[in-house]
């Protein structure tokens, strides 16, 4: 499953973010280090179903009237700080809970209410500027010290006989989520001795940020956009080459508890919503307020911040396998069962790996359900296709 990751300073909205996309219980308090072991809990990324090209609707749980949420898993870091990677504020310890993330949401306070320590101050008067690639620039001194620290082994290797620099960086990286592919890639555009007893610190730094830059893509969440300044998110965007989402996270944890308690009727993702219960006089200003910043904004922009994240920056396509290629059904009778989440350029022979190892060893051949066509190996799957998979196994 993939990972999404949100991190940024303290108090800047990444637990409020968090529970609105899970709904999950976890702390949410106006202090830094709120925090402390990472929160973990699946969202959904949302996309159009497959079942809208037929005549009813698949009733699949994922499946709200043809808005399709596929799983991912979400990752709450606690607060990072400047000088995270020198071990400032625990820093250490919250970077290495990102190791895992295949992409990571830099949730920034958009409103300026909290300065570099992630400690409340007068709204504006911090400049959210500043915080948009600090986390990255954490990370990738961060790795850089990694890879000094675990340099000596890499020059103990090079005096083997059969000595591959690439094979003893990839083993050296492996721990922080890079693969032999993007080591080789990056590699290929970075300039450097042969012989690692000559490298320098800077070719070990530039490795490390080539490595994060590869492994690690980021997308800028600017929260707190219902409260931040005019001009403040074209600033943002102005001063960075990140995606970049004006979101409210309060907003969208407002909405997702109201539509809980049937007050609302209204799906993640959504521009609007309509008031369908009976709420005071209160509730109605709140949602009003809401409704406003969705107009302004597009929505709340959480949901918008992952399927940025997954489909945008991870380039991700949405596939289902079938079992029974006419009805679109499984062995139980389930109309699209599952979706994987496939990078663009995959094929049925990665489809059916990523259905189960034996599927994909056992595989034969695929077939489009759509046009009820035979498909060859190399087929590129693209978003919304359905397929059936023939296998030994």
């Amino acid at each position: 499953m993939i990972t999404v990751a949100l991190a940024g300073k303290p108090n800047a909205g990444k637990s409020t973010f968090y529970t609105a996309a899970t709904m999950a219980d976890v702390d949410v308090a106006n202090y830094p280090f709120t925090t402390i072991d990472p929160n973990r809990g699946v969202t959904y990324v949302r996309t159009e179903c497959p079942c809208l090209s037929r005549e009813e609707r698949c009733g699949n749980e994922n499946c709200r009237a043809g808005k399709r949420y596929v799983p991912v898993e979400l990752l709450d870091v606690a607060g990072l700080v400047p000088g995270a990677h020198e071990g400032k504020g625990l820093g250490n310890q919250f970077l290495d809970a990102l190791t895992d993330a295949d992409v990571i949401v830099n949730v920034v306070d958009a409103a300026g209410a909290t300065n570099a320590e992630g400690e409340p101050v007068e709204p504006g008067t911090h400049d959210p500027l500043e915080d948009v690639d600090f986390i990255e620039e954490e990370m990738d001194l961060w790795l850089t010290g990694i890879v000094g620290d675990n340099w000596e082994g890499v020059e103990r290797k090079s005096r083997s006989p059969d000595f591959d620099i690439e094979e003893a960086l990839t083993d050296l990286l492996t721990g922080v989520g890079a693969t032999e592919a993007d080591v080789t890639a990056v590699l290929r555009d970075l300039e450097y001795p042969a012989d690692p007893i000559q490298w320098t610190d800077d070719h070990r730094e530039a490795l490390a940020r080539a490595i994060r830059r590869r492994t690690k893509p980021f997308v800028v969440v600017a929260n707190k956009a219902d409260v931040a300044a005019d001009g403040t998110i074209d600033r943002i965007r102005e001063g960075t080459d990140k995606p970049v989402i004006p979101t409210t996270a309060d907003g969208e944890l407002g909405l997702r508890r109201a539509a809980e308690a049937g007050l609302v009727a209204y799906d993640p993702g959504d521009d609007e919503f309509e008031i369908i219960g009976d709420v005071s006089t209160g509730q109605r200003e709140g949602l009003d307020a809401i409704r406003a910043v969705m107009a302004e904004i597009g929505g709340t922009g959480v949901q918008t911040a992952l399927n940025v994240a997954v489909y945008d920056v991870l380039d991700r396509v949405t596939v289902y396998p079938v079992q029974d290629g006419s009805k679109w059904t499984d062995g139980t009778g389930t109309v699209l069962p599952d979706a994987f989440l496939l990078p663009t350029g995959a094929t049925p022979p990665d489809l059916a790996y990523a259905v189960h190892t034996d599927i994909g060893e056992g595989y034969l051949h695929a077939v489009d359900a759509r046009s009820n066509r035979r498909i060859g190996e190399d087929h590129e799957l693209t978003e919304g296709d359905v397929i059936r998979i023939v296998s030994t196994n």
